[in-house]
């Protein structure tokens, strides 16, 4: 008989290995912890590799907003060869020669690439239309019709060269596909290109991360069961460092947890921050307005 799940509050910065989907990773880690709830933010496509937050417990009603949060990539793509899903898992749709190609001339075109662009996904995506995510309504060979959307690129620098090669530095804002940005530099270099390696270096606001693998965590539990498991998991208040924080007292935090209305004159107005108890404990997101009452976002169940 497996054992019953249990409430466990906090994040993993977990390291996804490659071959799985992010939901899959989730579910591994999740067994692991034998916690009853989870989620993840913001997948990884079962090519990449590196930096999958994932939250349990109370830590998921704060998914939503690392899911906006910047991103990092290390990247490799491969000229002249183009793909049905624009990476390595894809068939091949045409090969071209590459052409010589001098940095110069690699750093203009992806120099078009950064700020704030407008990118088309790739039809094999995530993406849903009518409920129906893009790659399902690709695989059944139907017409996709993929809407561009407006996205921030931050950096996309040239690292280094072998053949035809590419790795690449990426930072960017959330509903960039990597995968897209390698499809259209080689477009504009002429000869085509698809992503054949990714690994998401840092989310914000986790910039140095310290990941766990899924082979590193099972020895861990076995070594020392899911004490020592939770000894890695970070808290809540880890994944809301860019938020300004709300000091309130012992009452005030009561009334607060209670979804009782709170006034602070001379507070506001303030927009979303962390209201956290005397002990640093995070009790509710919330704003206040001018007149400095707060108002609840999310609130927090009070740790044991």
């Amino acid at each position: 008989m497996k054992p019953a799940r249990r409430a466990v509050t906090g994040i993993l910065l977990l390291d996804k290995p490659a071959g799985i989907s992010s939901n899959r990773a989730l579910q591994q880690a999740k067994r692991l912890f034998n916690a009853d709830k989870a989620g993840h933010t913001g997948s990884l496509d079962p090519l990449a590799t590196g930096l999958l937050p994932i939250c349990f417990g109370e830590a998921t009603k704060i998914a939503g907003y690392l899911l906006g949060s910047r991103k990092a990539y290390a990247a490799q793509c491969r000229l002249g060869t183009t793909t049905t899903t624009d990476d390595a898992e894809g068939e091949v749709v045409r090969r071209l020669p590459v052409p010589e190609l001098h940095d110069k001339t690699i750093e203009a075109a992806l120099a078009t690439l950064r700020g704030r662009i407008v990118q088309m996904p790739p039809a094999y995506s995530a993406i849903k239309q009518g409920g129906v995510p893009l790659y399902k309504r690709a695989r059944r060979g139907e017409d996709v019709v993929v809407p561009s959307r407006d996205v921030e690129v931050d950096r996309f620098d040239l690292q280094g060269r072998a053949g035809d090669t590419l790795s690449l530095h990426v930072e960017c804002g959330s509903g960039t596909y990597v995968r897209s940005l390698a499809r259209d530099l080689g477009e504009r270099l002429g000869c085509g290109a698809h992503l054949t390696a990714l690994r998401r270096l840092w989310v914000e606001p986790f910039r140095d991360p310290v990941m766990h693998t899924l082979e590193s965590l099972e020895q861990i539990a076995a070594d020392g069961g899911l004490a020592a498991l939770d000894r890695l998991l970070l808290p809540i208040e880890a994944g809301l460092g860019a938020l300004p924080a709300l000091h309130l007292d012992a009452e005030q935090a009561r009334r607060l947890r209670h979804g009782q209305r709170l006034s602070l004159p001379g507070q506001g107005p303030l927009p979303l921050c962390r209201a956290m108890d005397a002990q640093g404990r995070l009790v509710a997101l919330v704003r206040l307005d001018v007149e400095g009452t707060a108002a609840i976002v999310r609130g927090f169940a009070a740790p044991d």
